[in-house]
């Protein structure tokens, strides 16, 4: 079995350091993951190793250990906690039964004692294991959560995600017949009338729908239906495309049905027949746009694209969720990455009978995405390559459909490095903000990292990372480095006593301030300035 993880926080080395030799930590089940010697460090130190068990002394500089345990719970609600201190007081120990510590013990640590802890914690974390693993448990969950996820299959489909999942295994897991020789989809549009008190709510007009639509297609066609968004939606099962009437039919019948018993307006939309599970996405899009055209036809019956959209090509479709495909690689992904993506649909629409008149809406459509996408980084067009940009006498100038994957490659990997370069000037910004915030209010001995985030408007964890990737060292350590510098020049430059510097630069404690002295300089502020 795995050990587990456990941090040490004291604000004295050597503290930290005699609990750590002082137990065979691996012979009783535990290993010691890091130590930090003030809160905030620990805080970084436990978004790393994500701890089991903190072990933590209350008196430390910038962040206490009852605040640290309270910010861990909020981060890490099952993490176990362990408090030391040299402070026998009654009020600690009542706070920290409130943030539910395993153990108040007080210094100096009896290693014995502190082994007896650890092996008591260690029984517990086994049992919450245990109690996770419990077969029983873990099947009534899986039987309480399997409509819930048949119905994300369905959803997935409708959305056109990648078919990647074994269709047989879950068909059977989920009592589900996805399968067939053909498929069909239609979507209910719900739009109440003037509703008084007494009448329902869409939401659960939305369900007496779906209870409807599952009642009236009982016994003649299979069929699945589930509320999704706005939305009552119907993936049908055909065995043949005559069952397309039966269908189209029925969805108009029940339309009316819900007219009247809900006292609303209730349109269908209805896509067309494909035969390949891949398509349902394109059935569904084409079924959305369908009841979309009650503006020109009326509410309450079925329409289908065939008839409103008879020119409409799914290939429209196809290349639209391409392009969003494309469109996130430029925001988020690599050369190499962004350059498969386009090379790939190109290599896909070849085997298509993708018309030219298509291609031109497909280019005109991708620069409008980059062009939108740019607005949103405030990127200037007249910097980029796509300054001056004529689609339709690009196209006419292409001799094949390399020479066109060429170009969208060029236009938007200009757009993915500019947007990269833009996120690490605001990265780099954001550090040097902050470094002058810290500049600023370095002589506050309350300063601490959530101070910052409440200026600079981050999250904590957020700008911990930034902080450390720009200046290559943690919040504590850099304001530790400025206030020692400025003491070190206070010490050159004035006759000030060396508890006045401490104020100065922060540290409301002179002893301490001695002790971070010593610990940085090798010296103390005193023997320092003699010498």
């Amino acid at each position: 079995m795995d050990l587990y993880k456990v941090i040490l926080v004291d604000d004295e080395e050597e503290v930290r350091e005699a609990i750590r030799k002082r137990v065979d930590w691996e012979e009783i089940g535990f290993t010691v993951s890091g130590t930090a010697e003030n809160g905030e460090d620990a805080l970084e130190l436990a978004d790393v190793c994500e701890p089991d068990v903190v072990m933590t002394d209350i008196q430390m500089p910038f962040m206490d250990g009852l605040t640290l345990l309270k910010k861990l719970k909020e981060r890490f609600p099952d993490i176990r906690s362990v408090i030391f201190s040299g402070y026998d007081d009654f009020e600690y120990a009542k706070e920290a039964i409130k943030l539910e510590a395993e153990e108040y013990i007080l210094k100096p640590v009896d290693a014995e004692e502190l082994r007896r802890v650890f092996l008591r914690i260690k029984e517990r974390l086994d049992e919450q294991i245990k109690q996770r693993r419990n077969v029983e448990l873990l099947s009534k969950y899986y039987e309480d959560s399997r409509p819930m996820m048949k119905e994300q299959l369905l959803i997935g489909l409708l959305e056109g995600r990648e078919l990647q999942f074994d269709l047989e295994r879950y068909q059977k897991d989920f009592d589900i017949q996805v399968e067939s020789a053909f498929y069909c989809a239609g979507a209910f549009r719900i739009t109440p009338g003037q509703s008084d008190k007494e009448k329902l709510n869409k939401n659960l007009m939305a369900v007496s729908l779906k209870q409807i639509v599952q009642e009236r297609f009982k016994g003649r066609l299979p069929v699945e239906a589930f509320v999704y968004l706005d939305t009552v939606s119907v993936l049908a099962r055909l065995k043949s495309t005559d069952q397309y009437s039966i269908f189209v039919e029925e969805m108009d019948r029940i339309c009316r049905i819900a007219h009247k018993s809900l006292d609303a307006n209730i349109s269908a939309g209805i896509g067309r027949v494909y035969g390949n599970a891949e398509s349902i996405h394109t059935s569904f899009l084409e079924a959305k746009d369908a009841f979309h055209h009650r503006i020109f036809v009326g509410e309450n019956q079925a329409i289908c694209i065939s008839d409103v959209d008879p020119t409409s090509n799914a290939e429209d479709y196809i290349s639209e969720k391409q392009i969003r495909h494309i469109i996130r690689q430029v925001k988020i992904g690599t050369k190499e990455s962004l350059e498969k993506e386009i090379r790939d649909f190109i290599e896909k629409i070849k085997k298509t009978e993708f018309g030219l008149n298509q291609l031109k809406i497909f280019y005109a459509e991708f620069i409008v995405e980059l062009l939108r996408l740019m607005r949103g980084h405030n990127i200037n067009i007249s910097e980029t390559s796509l300054k001056g940009v004529n689609t339709n006498e690009e196209m006419d100038g292409f001799a094949s459909m390399d020479e066109l994957a060429d170009r969208l490659v060029f236009l938007a990997e200009d757009i993915r490095v500019k947007i990269s370069s833009g996120r690490m000037d605001t990265t780099r910004k954001l550090a040097e903000d902050a470094k002058q915030y810290i500049s600023d209010h370095y002589n506050e001995s309350s300063l601490s990292v959530d101070d910052i985030c409440a200026h600079l408007g981050v999250g904590t964890s957020y700008f911990s990372s930034v902080f450390k990737k720009e200046t290559g060292v943690s919040f504590v350590t850099y304001l530790t480095n400025v206030r020692m510098n400025e003491a070190q020049r206070l010490l050159d430059t004035t006759d000030e006593k060396s508890y006045i510097i401490a104020g100065l630069v922060g540290y409301e404690e002179p002893n301490y301030f001695s002790y971070v002295f010593k610990k940085h300089f090798g010296t103390s502020p005193s023997k320092y300035r003699q010498s």
